[in-house]
């Protein structure tokens, strides 16, 4: 059973992993580099420890006790019971869920081993909005598709905003980072996947024209927003597909255009 710590300094050592929780470039640095990431929310919680990531420690208000008794009684880590305004001064914001964990990372699986088994799988370069990010390992998750690969310059799916706007489903998608890029587009063309460039451009195929879901491995790329696909991925690309558009829009938000291309590749697909 955790110990549970009731703590009234906001500078108490003890809960340095939630200090600074606004500061993104501070905690891009720092996560990662100390083997961490923060949980935000009780299903959100729930959903890491039932993905096997272990717990260092959780930071709860105090109505939030009782909601996460039966989790707090499993845990070997101490569980800290702050006032909220305390929280604030710790995190630097309102934590409106009150409750966060912090969170062990697991070592990645190279992108290798990912392609072994996957049939569906996600590319991103340089998407770098952790809501986006969030947002399409949602979809991911929801729609069928097997894996993520990020290129180097990807943003981290384990920083705070990313694992909350997916409700947890960064951590049911399996992921990995290409060591490089374009070139790391290779390994993956050898593991015998169609690449498919998604893009407005109107020489793009429509996406139901070019029939993903009939492919045998599809992996679908994505670019950021606004910027979309660099041309070193585009001409990598075996196809480019694109969504039709009407009424005079020319494009959806990443987000928004992952989610739709997704059902395009799972269509007729097996669910588990």
């Amino acid at each position: 059973m955790a110990d549970l710590i009731t703590v009234e300094d906001p500078d108490d050592p003890r809960l340095r992993d939630y200090t600074g929780l606004t500061d993104v470039e501070l905690r891009r640095k720092r996560e990662p580099a100390e083997g961490l990431f923060i949980a935000e929310g009780e299903k959100v919680i729930r959903r890491a420890k039932e993905a096997g990531y272990e717990m260092r420690s959780m930071l709860l208000s105090a109505k939030w006790v009782d909601v996460m008794r039966d989790v707090i009684d499993e845990l070997p880590a101490p569980v800290y019971a702050v006032s909220p305004e305390l929280a604030e001064q710790v995190t630097g914001y309102h934590v409106h869920r009150g409750a966060l964990a912090s969170m062990q990372r697991k070592p990645l699986p190279t992108a290798a081993e990912l392609l072994r088994t996957a049939r569906r799988v996600v590319i991103m370069e340089s998407v770098n909005d952790h809501t986006n990010i969030g947002a399409i390992f949602r979809s991911a998750a929801a729609l069928g598709m097997d894996a993520v690969l990020l290129s180097p310059d990807c943003a981290d799916p384990l920083y705070r905003r990313s694992v909350k706007v997916s409700m947890g489903a960064v951590f049911s998608v399996p992921y990995a980072r290409l060591d490089t890029w374009p070139k790391g587009l290779d390994s993956v063309r050898e593991a015998g996947f169609t690449l498919l460039a998604l893009t407005p451009d109107e020489k793009a195929r429509p996406l139901d024209e070019a029939a993903p879901h009939r492919m045998d491995r599809v992996a679908l790329m994505l670019g950021a927003e606004g910027d979309g696909l660099s041309t070193q991925a585009l001409v990598a690309a075996d196809e480019w597909v694109r969504i039709p558009m009407s009424h005079g829009v020319d494009s959806l938000n990443v987000g928004a255009a992952a989610a739709v291309a997704f059902y395009a590749v799972a269509t007729g697909r097996p669910r588990d």
